[in-house]
């Protein structure tokens, strides 16, 4: 329990926004820092500083996990608890402005506002200093003490101010999402009301006139039926149609969409698409693809520069995407697995290439299904079926 990750905690809050995955770990790497508390005293020839210096320090440990682990209002009373350890301890120790470098950088995480936080760091590095100075100890190792104290918790001020960035950016990039699904779901449905209201409509009254004729005229009650079915058929035609074409946008709104997200956070996206019709499920497979891609690039990558190229080949639609972040990419992670799984499905197939620190490219290739049924028909039409055929096309030649 005393490990547990609270979500509004220094590290809950790194570990959220998703661009810091590894932040779990940062407590352990940062403990590395500690043992100039002890080194400090022995290159100084102190006596006496050892058993208070191991005394001290399960204490410190306590606090410091806590600062990291716990809900946010508890930082502050860890970091001033951490901060008594180094004003008890440096009479004895001169490393104990370790402490205090811990203490302003975990100051630099209580609430209150930036400027708030900053102003409790330049408070607790002037009274170290003060104490210091009353200890009668060299300017020059109080003036180091005080600009790493204040170096570091200002460096934190930093890092805190990105994450608030981060998570607002976050936000902003739902909204968008939102606000655009909904906006595409008003669409759709005007389009259906407009498409199929006064079809319905019509449907409606010719299936009454049938119903009223059906007993005195049984030929104008079929009539009315025969014309309730045509319209019916016409009316499912558009509908498909209309999905077809609401399908088709897939990827052109992925693409509006990755450049809105990348721009976002800084990568420069560059695309080229072929101004060929893609058959809708292609075109739903590489949006799917495409999505999942710019995703990773945006959280892992940490690339400057994206290219997207699509280009609708006479039997096979090749996707391109490459990135001139870290490189590395595990293709048994960050959702390639899925990805690939997707695209074998549809008979397609995904390559990668990723060298550690030269980016990452990815090519997607899938058969175009016009291109699949025409083989199909080739392959099994007969030579009676093909002799009519290829007359009626010369008929109208």
């Amino acid at each position: 329990m005393f490990f547990k990750i609270a979500p509004d905690s220094v590290i809950g809050r790194s570990c959220a926004n998703g661009v810091y995955p590894r932040s779990r770990w940062v407590p352990l790497m940062m403990l590395v820092w500690t043992i100039w508390i002890f080194i400090n005293p022995i290159m100084s020839h102190q006596t006496e500083w050892l058993w208070p210096t191991l005394g001290s320090f399960p204490i410190f440990l306590a606090l410091y996990f806590r600062a990291y682990y716990g809900p946010r209002r508890q930082v502050l009373w860890c970091a001033l608890g951490i901060a008594v350890l180094a004003f008890a301890l440096t009479p004895v120790n001169v490393g104990a402005m370790g402490y205090l470098i811990y203490a302003g950088a975990f100051l630099a995480f209580t609430g209150g506002g930036l400027r708030i936080a900053l102003q409790r760091i330049v408070l607790l590095n002037a009274l170290y200093a003060l104490e210091c100075m009353l200890l009668q100890w060299s300017g020059a190792y109080v003036l180091s003490a005080v600009m790493m104290g204040v170096a570091i918790g200002c460096l934190n001020l930093l890092f805190r101010r990105n994450q608030r960035r981060d998570a607002e950016l976050s936000l902003s990039h739902d909204e968008v999402r939102r606000l655009a699904a909904s906006a595409e779901r008003e669409r759709i449905g005007r389009d259906l009301h407009d498409l199929l209201g006064h079809t319905l409509s019509m449907v409606a009254l010719k299936s009454e006139l049938a119903g009223r004729l059906i007993e005195r005229d049984p030929r104008a009650a079929r009539r009315e039926i025969a014309d309730v079915e045509r319209v019916a058929r016409d009316a499912l035609s558009e509908v498909r149609s209309a999905v077809s074409g609401i399908r088709a946008a897939a990827l052109a709104s992925e693409l509006a969409s990755a450049h809105l997200l990348l721009e976002a956070a800084g990568v420069q996206m560059e695309y080229w698409r072929d101004p060929n019709e893609l058959p809708a499920e292609v075109e739903t497979c590489l949006a799917l693809v495409l999505r999942e891609a710019v995703t990773n690039i945006q959280r892992h990558a940490r690339a400057n520069r994206v290219e997207i190229t699509v280009i609708a080949g006479t039997e096979r639609v090749v996707m391109r995407i490459r990135d001139d972040g870290r490189g590395g990419v595990n293709e048994r992670g960050n959702g390639l697995t899925g990805m690939r799984e997707r695209i074998v499905a549809r008979g397609g197939e995904l390559a990668i290439d990723s060298p550690r620190g030269r980016g990452t490219g990815i090519e997607v290739s899938l058969p175009s299904p016009a291109m699949r049924v025409e083989r199909i028909t080739h392959e099994t039409t007969t030579p009676s079926v093909v002799v009519p055929l290829a007359r009626q096309a010369g008929s109208h030649a």
